[in-house]
């Protein structure tokens, strides 16, 4: 893959190839840029070497969407940085701001080089022209999405640019990267891309991708009446509920199915390119063995242990619980077992796994359900409390729960945010919720939040290479 240089670094970053299903040829690996862009395969290469990165970065997404917030710990307690994470005592220095930082700025800057370059591309020599102009405005919009949520205002760069220039782009406010950025770029790929797909090009994003992505932008800004049209129109996309909640994390079964919309995608097979989620997620068993029961290779690193609070939460009927967060197993001889170390557990990324760190669990970025939930919470931010009541009720259904009859919009309020814990626990939703709804410090105080706490530290090593806190100040409380 060819090197790209990283903003604010100065810096190339090499990452391994992708494989699953259309992420399975080999990105760029040398020459210019000028003759690199030239025939469709050179920009789907190019587009490949995006999904890339994106890879890498989710490896670690659910430290910001699931640790940050009160669905989950490290109840092990042994690595220092979990902890910081979960305390809220994580400093600037982390790698994990200085590796997710270089991540999405990478994705941005390979996303900028397809964008510029295909822009004159002869569509009877670049045949997918129009897909892979879509996918990298998806892709670059989704990385800022993310980004704006992590560290709010950033630097907005919208093509290449050179090493100089990069220690000159100020941080401008958010407001701004989603107005002139994130917003028209899933408007512009939601035209482009295709409905659906088949065969080795299942885990594009489509139609449906860019206006669930958009729907979450217009949620996160409290743009209820815009959130509520994208989220009606997506509701005749196709789209379904699977009958049984379980089935979404049996990967035995297909992962692209009526309630997929857009995952992160990896692959096993020994080669190393599959997500390290089985093994994160997995408990250190004291004789109940859970690794060789779930026929996960390499061991359990018991990082990320949903809270006792949040299975407490459940109602004991819901049938959501015992894959979402458990406090132990069955084994085929019908013993249940239970852990020493921590009560409770996650089974939604457990497959059997070849190698540690190859796993070919994806992580679901976003689901079906996920839309019917902020629907409803869309209406009733809009005073449509009546008409939400079916859209969180098919939820409910599913959970073997009792519908909800008629309430008032605050007690809404409080449901439709319960029933979204409930029902995206542990994939990497919760703390963005709290964000968006203004509960986090709420939530979160008594565990260490502070005020300013509601974006991360722009990591050090960028803040101290720039040196102009004109340019590239500091989050205010992390100086």
């Amino acid at each position: 893959m060819k090197k790209i240089i990283v903003v604010f670094l100065a810096a190339a970053i090499i990452l391994p190839a992708c494989k699953k299903s259309f992420i399975e040829e080999k990105p760029i690996s040398q020459g210019s840029v000028d003759a690199v862009y030239k025939t469709n395969k050179d920009f789907q290469d190019a587009v490949i070497g995006i999904y890339t990165v994106l890879r890498v970065q989710y490896q670690d997404f659910w430290i910001f969407g699931d640790l940050r917030s009160d669905n989950s710990w490290h109840a092990l307690g042994n690595d220092a940085f979990l902890v910081s994470v979960n305390n809220f005592t994580m400093n600037s220095s982390a790698n994990l701001m200085i590796n997710s930082w270089r991540n999405y700025y990478s994705m941005i800057n390979r996303a900028n080089l397809v964008i510029k370059n295909i822009a004159d591309a002869d569509p009877a020599v670049v045949t997918n022209k129009d897909r892979h102009l879509a996918e990298a405005k998806f892709l670059r919009a989704f990385a800022y999405f993310d980004a704006v949520r992590i560290w709010g205002d950033i630097p907005l760069v919208t093509e290449p640019i050179t090493i100089k220039e990069g220690y000159e782009m100020p941080r401008v406010a958010a407001d701004r990267i989603y107005n002139e950025l994130i917003i028209p770029d899933l408007i512009d790929a939601e035209s482009k891309l295709a409905s659906s797909y088949t065969g080795a090009n299942l885990g594009r994003p489509t139609k449906g991708a860019a206006a669930a992505i958009l729907a979450r932008v217009y949620m996160t800004r409290h743009d209820f009446p815009k959130a509520e049209t994208k989220l009606k129109e997506i509701t005749t996309m196709g789209y379904a509920l699977l009958p049984n909640y379980n089935d979404l994390f049996n990967y035995s079964k297909e992962e692209h199915h009526s309630e997929y919309i857009f995952d992160v995608e990896y692959q096993d097979g020994g080669l190393g390119i599959g997500s390290s989620f089985s093994n994160k997620f997995l408990p250190k068993s004291a004789g109940s063995h859970a690794d060789l029961f779930y026929g996960i290779k390499g061991g359990a690193q018991e990082m990320n242990a949903p809270t006792v609070e949040f299975f407490n939460a459940f109602d004991p009927a819901d049938r959501r619980r015992d894959v979402t967060v458990s406090k132990g197993y069955y084994d085929n001889d019908g013993v249940w077992h239970t852990f020493l170390q921590i009560e409770t557990f996650t089974k939604k990324y457990l497959t059997p796994t070849p190698a540690i760190g190859d796993s070919k669990v994806n992580w679901k970025v976003i689901r079906y359900a996920d839309v019917l939930l902020m629907l409803a919470e869309a209406l009733n931010e809009n005073g449509k409390t009546e008409e939400a009541l079916p859209y969180i009720n098919a939820i409910r259904d599913r959970a073997g729960l009792p519908e909800y009859g008629s309430m008032s919009q605050d007690d809404f309020r409080v449901r439709v945010a319960n029933e979204r814990r409930f029902e995206l626990g542990m994939e990497g939703v919760r703390w963005f919720d709290l964000l968006r709804t203004g509960k986090a410090l709420e939530v979160m105080g008594s565990t260490g939040m502070k005020t300013h706490m509601t974006v991360f530290p722009l990591p050090l090593i960028e803040v101290q290479i720039i040196n102009d806190p004109n340019v590239l100040p500091q989050n205010p409380g992390y100086d």
